[in-house]
């Protein structure tokens, strides 16, 4: 099986210094490299994405340097890892599920919470494990990380510090924006903010990603309720007159929504609101980005983003 890695950077490539861990040329693939030679992993390729991103700091256009490197390879290889950091691999792997559609092989993203060289890290083992699956692997992006293989679009960090970070609902469907041939799909930049509805929230903040944003992620309370606030109804009726899809998610990493069982969540079904069900923020901020992308008639845009596409998302009861 011909397996390529691309070293996309994070921790588990970092070594220490006075200052901190900080990235360093060279680790992951030395590290891969003396496995390859002792015959505990296959032969492999390796590509370092340069310069290597901080996952603190990555941005669509990261999602697309990675996307497009599968994509370029696709033919020669049978299956991918990506070695990236934890604090947006989340995002990644559910932006690769909807930019790479009509994926035929399995794209298992890993990292690590400690750098790879220092004594006690998770680095190698999630690193075998991810070479271990990516050989029997069914089509689709996944994440490998502290024994699990997880589901690409649903995954999310639960943990800051333990090895266990990630964790991941199952899902009606694999992690696999189906196509009857593949297609890359690139992301472009947008104006989309998360706002989270808390007591007492500023009306002014609402109002102005309302007057000024291209896409809501609007976080709720619990199963689909909001603050009754003048200036939260009005925010959402200027992002409905507007254009401007809002995409509800629920603040509980467990549980989704239920727009429509609490009053208090009656405006969002006023003015619209998507229900983005048992949907992650991470994977709904991912598909709000390339939906706006992809297709710019609003109502084909709600329509896209209410439907699950790479099972992201329950469908509707």
């Amino acid at each position: 099986m011909a397996i390529l890695l691309i070293h996309a950077g994070g921790t588990i490539g970092m070594v220490e210094s006075d200052e901190g861990f900080s990235p360093a040329q060279g680790v992951v693939e030395d590290h891969v490299n003396q496995q390859v030679a002792e015959g505990l992993f296959p032969p492999m390729d390796i590509i370092r994405l340069d310069p290597l991103i901080d996952s603190a700091n990555a941005t669509p256009h990261d999602w697309h340097r990675i996307a497009i490197t599968i994509a370029e390879k696709m033919e020669a290889y049978d299956g991918f890892i990506v070695a990236h950091g934890t604090d947006t691999l989340a995002y990644t792997a559910a932006a690769l599920t909807f930019a790479l559609e009509g994926l035929a092989k399995p794209v298992i993203l890993t990292g690590a919470m400690l750098p790879i060289g220092v004594e006690g890290s998770d680095g190698p083992e999630n690193l075998a494990a991810s070479v271990s699956h990516v050989q029997k692997a069914p089509a689709g992006v996944w994440v490998q990380f502290a024994g699990r293989h997880l589901h690409g679009s649903r995954v999310r960090k639960s943990h800051s510090r333990q090895f266990d970070a990630f964790a991941a609902d199952p899902g009606e469907y694999p992690p696999l924006r189906s196509g009857p041939a593949f297609r890359l799909h690139q992301p472009r930049p947008w104006n989309i903010v998360i706002l989270a509805v808390a007591p007492g929230m500023s009306d002014n903040v609402a109002r102005y990603a309302a007057e000024t944003c291209d896409g809501i992620v609007l976080r709720c309370y619990g199963s689909g309720t909001v603050p009754h606030s003048e200036g939260l109804e009005k925010a959402l009726a200027t992002a409905w007159q507007r254009g401007c899809p809002v995409f509800a998610v629920s603040q509980c990493p467990e549980g989704g929504l239920a727009l429509g069982t609490y009053a208090a969540g009656a405006v969002l079904k006023k003015y619209n609101v998507i229900d983005g069900r048992d949907i992650t923020l991470e994977a709904a901020y991912a598909k709000l980005v390339f939906i706006l992308s992809q297709e710019a008639n609003f109502a084909r845009q709600r329509q896209m983003l209410q439907t699950p596409l790479a099972g992201e998302m329950h469908t509707a009861n």
